[in-house]
């Protein structure tokens, strides 16, 4: 089974991820033709090389037509001041020519000397910055306005860009997690929430990017066995927080993300680059043998100690037929014994529409001797929040239990079997001696045995060959 492993070192931003993606192989026409059709105005992309300590390695940039001034270092680090042309002269110069504006202002490169000498007022504590400001008020009275949108202005955008409909689904899923980090940290409703990081327009093209090249590569299966964050405070639209940000820290605690800090002064991890690995994390565990098929080498916007760029591997697992795969899952369980039948089984469609691996209920007798139902939904740990959310609404339940657990699981394929009554779906599966069992899918059973008027048993067998 091939897979994509995301080597999250130096973190993961969007810009970063949809520079891996492309250097991995996705198609640029059709990420330019996607781009293009998108009712949005006001930036045009860029797709280059460029050196990362001594490496050739891709980079993907939203070019604006407003410079935004995330690039000020004295604003962002120091007092407050703009001093935007003695900035741009410490930078490091990219392998091209041409403006660069880069993902949020992240990780863009500047000398090291220079941020000692501006960033007096929290030290070298603040090395990074990752947020766009609302606006910017400089000693010269000079205004800068950021437009902001809400959930429902961006999903309209969606609507309108010509997009295969599972990347449309995946760019939605992006901006709804996000939607609910912000919504957790400024307390309020996620589609009253009208918040600057999803709604800049380079961060829409970044999350629109991302959906087209990972739909593009067709690998739906990604590894993320850790993502390193830095330390120290970043300057936002609110004030100084520390890294993590809010929504990157609401983003990891929703969908179990595997962080993990290092002594690095810096934001490593935007909300972005956060969310879509919390929307296409399928494990954290690599097999325990792989071939590795492709590289891609996304560039980051800063200079730091640690390699800045962001690698992304097709792997192939080469475990052989005695040796099943592993890996980690949750178990949700509650107690009902106050919701309707059909309630329940209104629940079980939509986890099951919302990506539960499983979901069955067993009968239990409960406290004061009442009869009810232990429900049980099998997971990733990206689906938690969106599951528990959807039990939340649609039972009685007052709290879940979330269990983490190992499953094994044979190596398994989507097959046709062809019968005198027409093709059945059917999912072979092998055993751990390399024997292979069939096992016909119920819909394609079914249908036929509507059309012919057939028994269920005389078609499922028939599959089967017997």
């Amino acid at each position: 089974m091939k897979s994509l492993y995301l080597e999250c070192k130096s973190g993961i931003s969007g810009d970063m991820a949809v520079a891996a993606l492309l250097d991995l192989g996705a198609d640029k026409a059709v990420l330019q033709k996607v781009l293009d059709s998108m009712p949005l105005e006001g930036f045009k992309t860029e797709i280059s090389r460029v050196q990362k300590s001594g490496i050739d390695v891709c980079d993907f940039n939203v070019i604006l037509e407003h410079d935004n001034h995330d690039h000020d270092m004295a604003y962002l680090f120091g007092d407050g001041s703009s001093c935007h042309e003695h900035a741009h002269e410490h930078e490091h110069s990219h392998e091209h020519e041409g403006h660069h504006h880069h993902e949020h202002g992240h990780h863009h490169e500047h000398d090291a000397q220079f941020c000692e000498e501006h960033c007096h007022d929290y030290g070298d504590e603040a090395h990074t910055h990752e947020h766009h400001h609302e606006e910017h008020h400089h000693e010269h009275g000079e205004h800068h306005h950021h437009e902001h949108r809400g959930l429902a202005e961006i999903q309209k955008i969606i609507a309108g860009t010509d997009m295969t409909e599972k990347a449309r689904q995946l760019a939605l899923k992006i901006f709804d997690i996000l939607a609910e980090a912000e919504s957790k940290a400024h307390n309020k409703p996620k589609n009253e929430v009208h918040f600057h990081e999803v709604g800049a327009v380079d961060s829409i093209v970044d999350i629109v990017a991302l959906a087209i090249c990972f739909d593009n590569l067709g690998i739906d299966n990604v590894i993320v066995p850790e993502m390193c964050e830095g330390t120290g405070m970043v300057r936002c639209q609110h004030g100084v927080l520390p890294v993590p940000v809010p929504a990157v820290s609401n983003i990891a605690a929703a969908y179990k993300l595997p962080f993990s800090f290092v002594k690095d002064r810096g934001e490593f991890i935007t909300p972005t680059g956060a969310a879509f690995v919390a929307a296409v994390m399928k494990s954290q565990k690599l097999p325990e043998r792989f071939t590795v098929q492709k590289i891609g080498m996304g560039a980051g916007k800063r200079a730091y100690e640690r390699p800045n760029f962001l690698r992304i591997f097709i792997i192939e697992d080469t475990a052989t037929n005695d040796e099943p795969q592993t890996e980690d899952l949750y178990k949700l369980e509650t107690n009902i014994d106050d919701c309707s039948g059909e309630a329940l089984g209104f629940a079980m469609e939509r986890l099951l529409q919302a990506g539960a691996l499983d979901v069955h209920y067993i009968p239990c007798f409960m406290k004061k001797n009442r009869p009810g139902w232990l429900l049980i939904v099998l997971c990733t740990g990206g689906n938690i929040a969106r599951l528990e959310q959807i039990i939340f609404a649609e039972t009685t339940t007052i709290g879940i239990r979330r269990i983490k657990v190992e499953r094994t699981k044979l190596e398994r394929r989507e097959i046709v079997l062809k019968t005198e009554f027409g093709e059945i779906k059917a999912k072979q599966v092998t055993l751990p001696d390399g024997t292979t069992r069939n096992y016909p899918e119920y819909e394609s059973v079914v249908s036929i045995c509507r059309e012919k008027g057939l028994s269920f048993q005389t078609v499922y067998n028939k599959a089967l060959g017997v």
